[in-house]
């Protein structure tokens, strides 16, 4: 029997930006269909992390590996590779002068070489996931950030990628527009997508995850289920950053 191969692996991944070492050895997998959460503090290198795993950042050393694939082997065809994971920013990226469907259509048609029917009918099944459906023949600056953020998912999913990274999607919208966008994610993880998911929203990654991993220092310190690393953190470091991030009002001494 062939074994399955995971979603992501990881091995011994190091990241400088010259002399400051962002990433000190990170190891660990993501399997088909499971919802993975990275928290942390900012500055733990929790982003850069999710960079490398489709390569937008080289790393100075280790290995990535995408359903099987060595993503950092010299002569791996990155675009094939990349064309399996959707990435969604926390800045939305749409094209101003674009409507919805052309933006959910354009790198349908260019990346993938879909028609204009098939790219067509793709982006609106996508944007109807998103509960957007009505919003194709608007333009980016007629909408509200969560729903711009909401296209952009829907762009991402009309690539059709077997795994989609979120670089904490909801920091840049105001509060009252996250819980759209919360919702839809929740609604990807009900339906099986492979997730890898870099976010603040604790509540999000508590009821959603199958794992959560805390990053402090450009290290994993704790990588386990909600109930464990959330609601019951085994190290010092973990704890303190949830005391602050679930009690604004609490200052460590």
């Amino acid at each position: 029997m062939t074994p399955v191969n995971h979603a992501v692996e990881i091995r011994d991944l190091h990241k400088h930006f010259g002399r400051l070492e962002v990433l000190r050895g990170i190891d660990f997998t993501v399997e088909p269909g499971q919802v993975v959460c990275v928290i942390g503090p900012s500055g733990s290198g929790k982003s850069t992390l999710l960079r490398c795993v489709n390569l937008l950042e080289q790393p100075t050393s280790g290995k990535v590996f995408v359903e099987g694939v060595e993503l950092t082997h010299i002569d791996v065809d990155i675009d094939a590779a990349r064309r399996r994971v959707g990435m969604v920013f926390q800045q939305f990226n749409l094209f101003p002068h674009m409507t919805v469907l052309e933006n959910v259509t354009i790198a349908q048609r260019r990346v993938l070489k879909r028609g204009k029917a098939e790219s067509e009918r793709i982006a609106r099944e996508n944007l109807d996931r998103v509960g957007l459906s009505e919003k194709a023949d608007s333009y980016p600056a007629q909408l509200s950030g969560g729903q711009q953020q909401r296209v952009a998912i829907a762009r991402a999913l009309a690539m059709s990628p077997s795994l989609m990274l979120f670089d904490e999607p909801t920091s840049a919208l105001d509060p009252e527009l996250v819980g759209d966008v919360l919702t839809v994610m929740r609604k990807l993880a009900e339906e099986g997508m492979t997730m890898l998911v870099v976010t603040h929203e604790m509540a999000f990654a508590r009821d959603v995850a199958d794992r959560v991993v805390f990053m402090d220092g450009g290290v994993i310190v704790e990588d386990g289920p909600p109930d464990q690393v959330i609601g019951a953190p085994q190290h010092e470091r973990t704890k303190s950053f949830l005391r602050r991030v679930l009690d604004p009002t609490h200052t460590d001494v």
